[in-house]
């Protein structure tokens, strides 16, 4: 037994030494942009089990926020290709094994776009147990005041709840850890191992540690601050809280309108006057129109002359207008999202949504009129995490199950009327199923290509009636390879993983 655990020894350290990286067809080159940098000495120490002192505690917060920021295709470009591509809102785009199953609902446990953020979420809970375990330490030690320790240690849950609450979406459930396991040696190995292959928690344990989390960071985490929305807060606390009780598992609408109301209510949160604000770019200066929008309650940036990569990926990035413009692009808008804009008469929306540009690939569209998604049009754009008009729609959801109609109806015509719409008609608002479906159209408009429509249908429980139907009414999309049922809810977990961690049991119908 014990050689093999030595065996096994060998394989975790050969394993730590390998990384591997999304390969954007058809670049071929490996730089910084698609394979991460080499750690430093600084982040090797700062990711070692306990903190030294307090800079040590600091520096490693600052490291949560360049994970969150830096770390963009987890995050965020595997975020929208699931919550875009995986639903109605848009095609893959471009080809390849990785992406393509997302828009033919033929994902398996090969997935390796799924073993990307399966290994990358855990290790940045990884990063966020280092901080909160070490605080308390330090706290202990008297090397930090109590009122420090709390504002850091939540700002830490904060950022593992909003991991947590993606890999419950995601995947159900997943093993909860919330300690920092001992480095395996050879002496140890049969104490030690279990802690770093446990099995899954339940789903309700997820969710009970991703509310206690945000709870905590909700009474403990930074005041909100209107001039820098990057800040993990109580008010982002309160806007995640409002997100996780609206999710099936823990569905609780009293809580969803409580804190969406706590959110509407925080000085300096309300929607920005003009959809385009959120999303515009300004030719003269290089860089977006506004950061730290009134909307935003959580927001990520990037500064002139040091952009994020990612905008290239989703079509052409403004401050380089031909860019990497020379191969086929991700999260395609879909026909069926475009006429739902057109039927709407959305154009202020729409406009911010989807643009249309030359290209010299033909996958979905005519090269020579070819949509591409527009709400990350730059390097400089912000990304938003949390924004207002989202946390509005959610507490229309939930007004409308609650049968309270016409107030989810007055937070609806709210966002219409940003977007220079009427108010909806009588007949949309006339029963409480009518009202549910006005809500997750009117969401599918304001929040498209931003993640949230796989999320949305999941929620509330229609993915086989949109889904299925979504193949025969848009000719563009490719052929769908199985039909959405009760197991589409959930995705596979990784091969990898259940490879590595023989106590993990893969999700039915995978």
């Amino acid at each position: 037994m014990k050689a093999i655990y030595k065996t096994m020894i060998i394989g975790l350290t050969t394993a730590s030494l390998t990384a591997c990286s999304l390969d954007y067809e058809p670049i071929s080159a490996r730089t910084e942009l698609t394979e991460e940098v080499n750690k430093t000495e600084r982040e090797d120490e700062l990711e070692a089990s306990t903190l030294k002192d307090r800079q040590a505690a600091l520096d490693q917060l600052a490291l949560l926020y360049e994970q969150f920021r830096n770390r963009q295709e987890h995050w965020h470009l595997d975020y929208l290709l699931v919550g875009e591509s995986h639903s109605d809102n848009a095609y893959a785009g471009t080809t390849g094994a990785e992406v393509e199953p997302y828009e033919t609902n033929s994902i398996d446990a090969s997935n390796s776009v799924l073993s990307r953020d399966w290994n990358r979420y855990l290790e940045d809970i990884a990063k966020a147990n280092v901080l909160i375990n070490g605080v308390d330490d330090l706290l202990a030690k008297g090397q930090l005041q109590d009122a420090e320790a709390r504002q850091l240690k939540a700002q830490g849950e904060l950022f593992r709840a909003m991991i947590m609450f993606n890999m419950a979406r995601l995947w159900g459930s997943f093993p909860v850890i919330t300690t920092i396991a001992k480095t395996i040696t050879a002496e140890n190995i049969e104490e030690v191992y279990p802690t770093y292959y446990p099995p899954r928690s339940t789903t309700e344990e997820c969710y009970q540690q991703i509310i206690s989390d945000l709870l905590d960071a909700e009474k403990y985490a930074p005041d909100f601050n209107s001039a820098d929305r990057t800040l993990m807060t109580k008010t982002v606390a309160q806007a995640m809280l409002a997100k996780v009780y609206a999710e099936r598992p823990v569905q609780d609408y009293q809580k969803v309108v409580e804190y969406a109301q706590k959110v509407r209510n925080t000085a300096g949160v309300e929607l920005e006057p003009e959809f385009s604000t959120l999303w515009g770019w300004d030719e003269e200066k290089k860089d977006c129109v506004k950061r730290n929008t009134s909307e935003g309650i959580l927001e990520v940036h990037w500064s002139a002359g040091a952009g994020n990569w990612e905008s290239w990926m989703y079509g052409r990035c403004l401050e380089d207008y031909d860019y990497y413009f020379t191969w086929a692009k991700w999260i395609t808008p879909s026909r069926d999202l475009i006429s739902d804009f057109q039927r709407e008469g959305d154009e202020v929306r729409f406009n911010e949504t989807v643009v249309y540009y030359a290209c010299t690939w033909s996958n979905y569209y005519p090269a020579s009129n070819y949509p591409f998604m527009y709400k990350y049009r730059s390097g400089y754009n912000n990304q938003y995490k949390l924004r207002l008009a989202d946390i509005i729609l959610l507490e229309a959801e939930a007004q409308a199950y609650l049968g309270n109609l016409s107030q989810s109806a007055t937070l609806v015509n709210q966002i219409r009327q940003r977007a220079k719409l009427p108010n909806l008609t009588a007949d949309k608002t006339s029963s409480q199923d009518k009202m549910k479906e006005a809500v997750l159209h009117e969401r599918r408009l304001e929040l498209a290509m931003e993640g949230e429509r796989w999320y949305d249908l999941c929620r509330n429980g229609v993915v086989e009636e949109y889904l299925n139907a979504a193949y025969a009414k848009d000719a563009g999309r490719l052929p769908q390879k199985k039909l959405f049922n009760e197991n589409s809810y959930l995705l596979p977990i990784p091969q990898t993983a259940l490879d590595e961690n023989v106590n993990l049991e893969q999700n039915p119908g995978y």
